[in-house]
């Protein structure tokens, strides 16, 4: 097997970088707890989580739906919970932004699909995407209990927040594994919180 130093130096310090991180935002886990609390109270309440991001924030939007949808571990049997990642549909993403431009990708179909209760989860790494700020904005004007998964000093999305947890950072790729870690841990809390209703 070839060694090379730079790149065992390399993966050695992404790895060291990514558990700093994490442990950093172990420092306070209230904001969490709340996002719990609200997605908690929202799937009770027969209200529902959407989820919005661009590029690889729109796979975790798929990701994060899908285990409430259908299921985050397999060892705990439940019901399907309401989940819904707004970056599903091709036909409505780009009907919606060559009708109404990009910035209103996620708003407009929220707009028809969400309601007050609901929560809409918006990620976005830099803080700053225009079509996720939109959404969280519309959000917030419906009712919509609106969380932000953002990065670096959370941009302007965290102004539209209910509740924002911020990886400080700018580098994408390590704020985005915090995000997905930062996802499951909300999930699984909210998982653990719920069964006792399905049972």
């Amino acid at each position: 097997m070839h060694n090379n130093p730079k790149e065992t130096a390399r993966i050695v310090s992404s790895l060291q970088r990514a558990a700093a991180l994490k442990l950093t935002l172990a420092e306070d886990p209230y904001p969490l707890i709340a996002v719990v609390e609200a997605c908690d109270t929202a799937i009770r309440a027969g209200n529902k989580l959407l989820f919005c991001g661009n590029g690889g924030s729109a796979s975790d939007s798929q990701h994060l739906a899908t285990e409430l949808l259908i299921r985050l571990r397999g060892s705990v049997a439940r019901n399907s919970w309401p989940a819904i990642s707004l970056t599903l549909d091709a036909s409505a993403l780009t009907a919606a932004g060559n009708d109404f431009g990009f910035d209103e990708v996620f708003a407009r179909p929220l707009s028809g699909l969400g309601k007050t209760g609901d929560v809409l989860f918006g990620i976005t790494t830099s803080g700053r995407s225009p079509s996720v700020v939109r959404a969280l904005q519309v959000g917030r004007e419906m009712g919509i209990t609106t969380v932000g998964l953002l990065g670096g000093d959370g941009g302007v999305a965290r102004a539209f927040c209910d509740h924002a947890i911020v990886v400080p950072d700018f580098d994408t790729m390590r704020i985005q594994e915090c995000h997905i870690s930062l996802g499951h841990i909300i999930l699984e809390l909210l998982e653990d919180r719920l069964i006792g209703a399905d049972r």
